[in-house]
């Protein structure tokens, strides 16, 4: 573990909470998997069930009720699943109680599967590693909005907004009226409504008002219906004009409206929000519209109106909620089993004509299982996760949007949403966000934040009383924060927590007010509380303009993990903790002695921790863990054993530390560019390795199977070299661009085969012209080492060949030895805890009865069945080795070869520091020629000075220059957000280290040693290599594929396009009377198909003419023109 020296000047009082919990708990409480069935909660999948059923036919005679659930094992491991490009998730079952005439059973039905939240808050969808983003989303309940009339007279409005269902506004109108409005369509007098809700006469409705209002007056001169009934027929005619008018129909209606629970709730984020602004203190648990709510909504309009009210902000958090992952799942389970439920009563219809009635007869399970998994496969919100580092990983499932289904849209987003609001203040970070157009619409949680039961943002506080600060904490949300008087986390204590000054600096509401010590109720528990994860993680973010520390935090997000990781000189004290709760390192469970250490496992105890050895990431950046601890070392429980990526020491390590100079040199670092020393190529400090995926199919065609296969024509042995005798390439062979990776043959036939033809085929075999090579090729710029080859065949019925019959046997081998070693794991420890407690040899064990003794008759029992289960886990492995592998329908054999690259920093790669400075490498010097330092040290990297003063993010020059003292005493040092070192402490560092104190020296010119005029500010910054790399944006093109539309080359390099000469780039050419040159761009590079092809003649002939043609772009012009009916003809010059 890394010691380091904490600037620090406030004692943290309160751990951060698991940086996860967001997603862990909300899935968790969506699943309730380790509660035990009676005693689980009405939430989540529970409380979908409980509102679908009980279901009954129309004659009550057949009922269908819910009793439970339960998640069985998932068929593959999260490896597994990853490996076979398969979903993790597990088999749902569902008891019901089916009652008929006849009988009543119970019986088992299967859901379909339901996915699975590994430990570390991602999905894993089709073997992608997927995270369902958290949305952030106005909440149900009340609001009161108000608007300009063009007589410049204000417009109040009130909204009940449900969670689902049919929105009531209260308008209060320039006539003084009170007008109402169903789903923004229908509008009635709002006395008529509250008619229908039971205050049937004038004189009921003057009443429940308590006080006499004139405008409740004017409401009823307007409103001509008298009683209920006569309500109820109006509201009818009015929202079904053209149906004919019942009472029935009419009750039906509102009924559906506003109190089916189906199809409204007002959850109880929504009732908690209407008692909170209109002062009632109804259940949260009633989630429908009632009589009171709608008076009471009535009269604070008329509130407003007169002065006393307050209108709401709606981009106040206490007016916005979110939808975690459970919630979101939970809406799509809702859908699919409302789909479940429709297909259910159909059936039960006609269930009274069959004898036999069965569950599995009623319940079509695929409604469920499709919804569920278009949710995660295609949604908005289930996201490919970020994977470049662990903090990308961890910011990605701690994210907030706005977008998404009921959310808001880039386009119709105004500046008031995406700004920041007093109430972000710990809940929302008002520094990370995109740049581009989600600006605002896409946030982060800060570190303290949590959400509560109804989906609301809280941050902790420590309580204050009577001036003293004490030890109990309170979350409170934005809304309740409104009212409190809230001290900074820096103010000074004395030693008994009492404040040492009688004016404390406070927050209240959206000021920043000196208060009397004795009036503070809270004190902030942290200084970085206001910021996010990645925020966190700049030192000395205070002294950075807040635009330079989004870009920052933004980049960190896109440090490429290196081969040789190095933690930063100057860090935060949040290292450790992200690459803990990011589930990169491995913690041990429990203490104990270290058995057995090698580079892919880590024996505890009697616990074994396996590593993870060269995976690839989402962002195709290598994974791999390497042991931290030393055979015969003692490891306590939650002690950091292995290092994951981007780590070092268990602590966060996205880059290195670089000895910086900021002067010019050259003109070679002017606009951002950046110089640095050969040193850094050739010592791999910016080294990373990156593993790339290709994947190929063999597919059932109707001309016949294609074949992975070594046998292709017309391809000379030499390019055949790196396959084995399979077709496939072989692991640690060298590629490069245009090898062989898996060879395949395509059958090929300009007609389909007659049934006569496939049977004389089918005897003498294909002829050899009949197949052409469709072989997997290695892409431009992908040079590499075959690292790990995966091949999945489905089992064919009838004969194995020798081949495979030797691979399974050699799979089921290595299978029964790993369960075997388990097994005896599992009873030397059986033994030994018996020995101990019984108090005698372990010899003797093996005879002994335990009929007598009840703890070790327990313990025994316990230990023999976690033997039975490894056993029926070794039998469930082998069995799946001989069924073979579960591929699509129509492919007969996959081959996944991954190939791993070394990439060295080169000139244009983008390298950053923490501050938001970036910049692209623009020319690597010799080492010799670097400015070096008084003593002879040639510096690594050399900045532009230009870079800092109008960014304003002089958080890197205090940085260099600690991280130099930093250096030079041999140390860590660790600085706070908002606490960190000061100007005198770091000058005090650079006197102790022997350094000068404003921390510039002389520096000589490399290429003549000669002492620069000025001296310079150099020191040690902490410098990333983001992931935008330049060996994967350079790109040519020489003959390659055109558009079928319009002939010209296609663009980009995925497409292998070409460079776009465009309108602007013509212009330019013209200037300068370029014409043959333009020519030739315009005509035989770009759509001239006939000129092309005679170009290309020219060239092989070694000949040097110009022929062109007619572009392909002047046909598809007068082909649009004959479109449109225009008789438009080409006609030949005479």
């Amino acid at each position: 573990m890394i010691k380091r020296k904490n600037f620090a000047k406030l004692k943290e009082t309160y751990d951060l909470p698991n940086l996860l919990d967001v997603q862990l708990e909300a899935y968790g409480e969506f699943l309730q998997l380790e509660v035990p069935v009676s005693e689980r909660k009405r939430q989540g999948l529970q409380e979908v069930f409980e509102e679908i059923f009980p279901i009954e036919n129309a004659n009550r005679s057949v009922k269908l009720e819910f009793l439970s659930y339960s998640l069985g094992k998932p068929k593959y491991t999260i490896g597994e699943s990853r490996k076979r490009a398969l979903s993790y998730a597990a088999p749902l079952k569902v008891k019901f109680r089916l009652t008929t005439p006849r009988e009543t059973k119970e019986q088992d039905a299967y859901f379909g599967e339901i996915p699975l939240m590994t430990e570390t808050g991602t999905f894993i969808i089709n073997g992608d590693e997927r995270v369902v983003v958290s949305q952030l989303q106005r909440s149900p309940g009340v609001s009161f909005e108000e608007e300009e009339h063009p007589t410049g007279k204000k417009i109040f409005y009130g909204r009940v907004i449900p969670y689902r269902g049919a929105w009531l506004e209260f308008k209060y109108d320039l006539t003084e009226t009170v007008i109402a409005y169903v789903d923004r369509r229908r509008n009635f007098p709002a006395t008529q409504i509250l008619r229908i809700l039971g205050y049937s006469s004038d004189a009921d409705i003057a009443a429940a008002f308590g006080r006499e209002y004139p405008e409740i007056a004017n409401t009823l001169k307007k409103d001509y219906t008298k009683n209920k009934e006569e309500a109820y027929l109006d509201f009818y005619r009015k929202m079904r004009p053209a149906e004919p008018i019942t009472k029935e129909a009419a009750e039906s209606l509102f009924y559906r409206l506003f109190f089916d629970p189906a199809r409204y709730d007002l959850e109880r984020a929504g009732r908690f929000i209407l008692n909170r602004k209109l002062g009632m203190e109804v259940s949260l648990e009633k989630r429908n519209l009632d009589s009171s709510t709608v008076i009471k909504v009535i009269e604070y309009l008329i509130k407003l109106k007169e002065g006393t009210g307050k209108i709401d902000d709606i981009d106040h958090l206490g007016n916005r909620r979110i939808k975690t992952v459970g919630e979101l799942v939970q809406n799509q389970v809702r859908i699919g089993m409302s789909r479940v439920e429709r297909s259910i009563r159909e059936r039960l219809s006609i269930l009274g004509e069959f004898d036999n009635s069965n569950v599995h007869y009623l319940i079509n399970s695929k409604l469920l299982s499709n919804q569920v998994r278009d949710f995660f496969g295609r949604s908005q919100l289930s996201q490919f996760m970020d994977q470049v580092n662990p903090l990308a990983e961890m910011t990605h499932k701690r994210r907030l949007s706005a977008l998404g289904p009921g959310g808001l849209s880039r386009e119709r987003a105004g500046f008031e949403v995406r700004d920041i609001h007093p109430s972000h203040y710990g809940r929302v970070c008002p520094i990370e966000t995109p740049e581009g157009p989600n600006i605002g619409l896409i946030a982060s949680l800060s570190t303290y934040a949590r959400v509560n039961s109804l989906g609301l943002l809280e941050t902790p506080y420590r309580k204050v009383e009577d001036g003293r600060v004490t030890k109990k904490i309170d979350y409170l949300t934005a809304d309740i924060e409104e009212d409190k008087v809230i001290a900074q986390a820096d103010v000074p204590l004395d030693e008994n927590n009492h404040f040492a000054e009688r004016e404390v600096s406070c927050r209240y509401k959206d000021d920043f007010p000196k208060v009397n010590a004795k009036q503070v109720q809270y004190m902030d528990v942290s200084p970085k509380q206001l910021v996010s994860v990645a925020a966190s993680l700049i030192p000395f973010l205070e002294h950075d303009d807040a635009n330079r520390a989004l870009m920052g935090s933004n980049m960190q997000r896109q440090a490429v993990p290196l081969m040789i990781t190095q933690p930063p000189l100057v860090g935060t004290q949040m290292e450790e903790k992200v690459a803990r709760d990011s589930g990169t390192v491995v913690i041990a469970e429990s203490a104990g002695k270290i058995t057995s250490v090698d580079s892919a496992s880590i024996s505890v105890g009697k616990k074994i921790y396996h590593l993870k050895k060269f995976l690839r990431t989402n962002a195709d950046t290598c994974l791999n863990q390497r042991p931290l601890v030393k055979l015969g070392e003692r490891a306590e429980a939650g002690q950091a054993i292995a290092d994951g990526i981007a780590t070092k020491g268990g602590e966060l390590a996205l880059g290195k530390n670089v000895l910086c100079a900021f002067m010019p040199w050259r003109g070679y670092n002017f606009e951002d560019a950046i110089l640095i020393s050969e040193k850094l190529v050739r010592e791999d400090t910016f080294t990373s390795i990156h593993v790339e995926e290709f994947e190929i199919e063999a597919t059932e065609t109707r001309l016949g199977n294609e074949e992975i296969t070594r046998d292709i024509p017309n391809v000379s042995e030499e390019a055949l070299r790196n396959l084995d005798e399979n077709g496939v390439v072989i692991i640690g062979a060298e590629v490069s661009p245009g090898d062989i990776l898996a060879g395949k043959i395509t059958p090929k036939t300009d007609s389909e085969p007659t049934p006569e033809e496939r049977l004389l085929r089918a005897i003498f075999g294909e002829k050899a012209g009949d197949v052409r090579d469709t072989s997997l090729i290695a892409p431009p710029g992908v040079e590499g080492v075959v690292i790990d080859v995966h091949v999945f065949q489905r089992k064919e019925r009838g004969r194995k060949s020798k081949e495979e019959k030797t691979r399974e046997l050699a799979k089921i081998k290595e299978l029964r030895a790993y369960y075997k070693q388990e097994v005896e794991f599992v009873k030397t420890e059986k033994t030994t805890r018996l020995a101990q407690l019984l108090g005698i040899d372990k010899k003797k064990i093996e005879k002994m009865s335990f009929e007598d003794n009840e703890e070790a008759k327990i313990l025994s029992a316990s230990f023999d069945e976690q033997i039975q289960e490894l056993l029926a886990e070794e039998e469930q492995e082998i069995e799946k080795v001989k069924r073979g592998d579960e591929l699509p329908a129509g492919v007969l054999k996959r081959v996944v070869v991954y190939i791993a690259t070394k990439r060295k920093l080169s000139e244009g790669d983008k390298l950053a520091g923490r501050h938001g400075n970036k910049g692209v490498v623009a020319r690597i010097v010799p080492e010799e020629n670097m400015p070096f330092l008084p003593d002879g040290t040639p510096v690594e990297v050399v900045l532009n000075p230009l870079g800092v003063p109008s960014r304003m993010n002089v958080g890197q020059i205090l940085e260099a220059h600690l991280g130099w003292a930093a250096k030079a005493l041999g140390l860590y040092v660790s600085c706070p957000v908002f606490d960190g070192a000061k100007e005198a402490e770091i000058k005090e560092m650079l006197k102790q280290s022997g350094m000068p104190e404003d921390g510039k020296v002389t520096l000589c010119d490399g290429y003549t040693g000669i002492p620069f005029d000025h001296r310079i500010t150099v020191g040690y910054l902490y410098v990333m290599k983001l992931i935008h790399l330049v060996d994967e944006k350079i790109h040519a093109r020489s003959i390659g594929p055109y558009s079928l539309v319009t002939q010209q080359p296609l663009g980009g390099k995925a497409q292998f396009g070409g460079q776009r000469l465009g309108e602007m780039e013509v212009w330019a050419l013209e200037a300068y009377g370029s014409a043959f040159s333009l020519q030739e761009m315009l005509t035989v590079k770009s759509d001239d198909v006939s000129g092309r092809t005679r170009i290309y003649e020219a060239i092989v002939k070694g000949e040097q003419r110009l022929t062109h043609g007619t572009p392909e772009s002047f046909n598809v012009l007068i082909k649009e023109l004959q479109g449109l009916g225009l008789d438009i003809r080409t006609e030949k010059a005479k």
